[in-house]
């Protein structure tokens, strides 16, 4: 499919001015190291929160993944995608947070009064507020993926939200394909456990 070849066209390129970036930050251009950061932020930040919650040290994290990143430059060598490679400082940097602050299940920190509060009903109108709802799932989908196992949450994390495929998942978690659908089936399941009640 031709739209298919562009695309995968325009992931090697971008796949090859990672590894170029990445050659100048080991000559220590600072300015390839701050491209890099732009072009990859969202991947690495949104990978954390997603992992963490977002009321945790998110930036702070993500901070560290691309001081990790600058400190093995000199030493990389391309083994898969940059961003497989990245994923995998940042699964690190993570799985010790995780295991250093021992989380319990994630409680969200109450909102400001105001923030978020919903729309004042008309008493006569009794039908929920569609947006209302698509927002409360969203939020218990997010609360049920933070009390998965690390394993569990990572996989799901990336499949669902970066779009990974099962091979780059394998090489980020350092798993086989087979363990890796085993893992996302697992998950999938005790996630749709504690969803049931918005499946019936």
């Amino acid at each position: 499919m031709p739209g298919n070849d562009r695309g995968n066209r325009a992931k090697s390129e971008e796949d090859a001015d990672d590894l170029r970036l990445m050659q100048l930050v080991g000559r220590g251009d600072t300015g390839a190291f701050e491209q890099l950061i732009e072009k990859h932020q969202a991947l690495v930040a949104g990978t954390v929160a997603r992992m963490l919650g977002s009321n945790s040290d998110v930036e702070d994290i993500a901070q560290q993944v691309f001081i990790r990143l600058w400190k093995s430059a000199r030493r990389y060598v391309p083994r898969a995608k940059f961003t497989t490679w990245l994923l995998k400082i940042t699964r690190n940097l993570v799985f010790n947070e995780m295991r250093r602050t021992k989380r319990r299940a994630h409680v969200p920190l109450q909102s400001e009064p105001g923030a978020e509060d919903p729309p004042v009903k008309d008493e006569m109108n009794l039908a929920p507020d569609a947006s209302l709802l698509e927002t409360e799932l969203q939020r218990t989908i997010e609360e049920a993926i933070l009390q998965l196992p690390e394993t569990q949450r990572m996989a799901l994390v990336l499949r669902r939200y970066e779009q990974l495929s099962y091979e780059q998942i394998a090489e980020v978690l350092d798993l086989s394909v087979p363990a890796v659908k085993s893992v996302l089936f697992r998950a999938r399941s005790e996630l749709r456990s504690k969803l049931s009640k918005y499946l019936t």
